[in-house]
């Protein structure tokens, strides 16, 4: 059994994972690998907390991910992913009632109003993972090439490029916006964004949603953490915005409770990161195409969704095979 995956994001090194455990003999075909510091992908580049989303579909595979990393931060810390206290604040909803999670997070508590920073309305604490992704990319396509899989550096032109160039049947299409030129599918957008990381010896990751979208993510094995952020649908420009800079850093520090401080972007050691996010307007693309599988549209909840997509498109090539009924295409 042969597959090819297109792509070497978190979503294909994923389902080579999954494949590989299922007796699959696997290749990734992609123009980016792990390692590479281009602004042409988004994997290593992502904030990579893991944090199930309240409003997002596809809650099973969110809790797969959630699973696998967990296990993963404690049998394997050299992967790069480590269990950390997290904070999570919303300014748009009063209660808990969309927080399908919080059977599943351990440790979950909510914050009382009194304790809320200004205009946060919901706040909780819990137990999760972050995955530093200079890390845990090479760490993963090691164990995969341990499996005999094949890496070929490589940007194809179309989906039957894939199966010329690898000898496979059955192709994973997972290449982040790639999939608006390879699928022609035309709601693939870039989302803009725009980080920084700065050194701090702060260890818990925060996060606000609502009517912003700010974040403190701290880095494994770095002596710092990400610092954001923005969701920019459609803004293309690979430049730093330096007004964002300092806004940035003003909004993070209101949510730490103004214990990052000391952090000056002038005497701080930083870096400026810009990247693009594999968005897809309606949601992610997770199906069977004849022997395509198609995994994208995950914007920026690669890490969240990646090992239950993973488990995901396995599932779809061996129903495939098996001749039963599965999702199909609806572009």
């Amino acid at each position: 059994m042969e597959a090819a995956i297109i792509g070497a994001g978190v979503i294909g090194l994923l389902s080579a994972l999954t494949l590989t455990d299922a007796g699959y003999r696997v290749t990734i075909i992609a123009r980016d690998l792990p390692g590479d510091e281009s602004q042409d992908w988004a994997s290593p580049w992502a904030g990579a907390a893991i944090f199930p989303h309240p409003d997002a579909k596809g809650h099973s595979l969110q809790v797969e991910s959630f699973k696998y990393f967990w296990a993963l931060a404690h049998r394997d810390p050299t992967s790069g992913v480590q269990v950390v206290k997290a904070t999570e604040y919303y300014d748009d909803r009063e209660d808990d009632s969309t927080i399908w999670y919080k059977s599943l997070v351990p440790q979950y508590r909510r914050i009382p109003t009194k304790d809320l920073p200004d205009g946060v309305k919901l706040g909780f604490t819990f137990k999760t993972m972050t995955v530093n992704p200079a890390i845990f990319l090479p760490w993963i396509k090691k164990k995969l090439e341990v499996r005999g899989v094949r890496f070929l550096r490589k940007e194809v032109k179309d989906i039957e490029e894939a199966k010329l160039i690898t000898g496979c049947g059955v192709v994973v299409h997972a290449p982040g916006l790639g999939a608006s030129e390879l699928a022609n599918d035309k709601d693939v957008v870039a989302v803009r964004g725009q980080t920084m990381f700065v050194e701090t010896d702060f260890d818990e990751l925060i996060m606000l949603q609502g009517s912003q979208y700010t974040y403190i993510i701290p880095r494994m094995y770095t002596g710092g953490a990400i610092i954001g952020g923005v969701s920019q649908e459609g803004n293309l420009d690979r430049g730093v915005d330096e007004t964002l800079r300092s806004n940035i850093l003003g909004r993070v520090k209101s949510i730490s409770k103004r214990r990052l401080d000391s952090v000056d972007l002038e005497k701080c050691s930083t870096r400026n990161i810009v990247a693009f996010r594999p968005g897809r307007k309606g949601g992610y693309r997770l199906e069977s195409e004849g022997n395509v599988v198609h995994a994208y549209g995950f914007g920026s909840l690669g890490y969240i969704y990646g090992y239950g997509a993973a488990l995901k498109v396995r599932e779809l090539i061996e129903a495939g095979g098996e001749g039963q009924d599965i999702p199909r295409s609806r572009l």
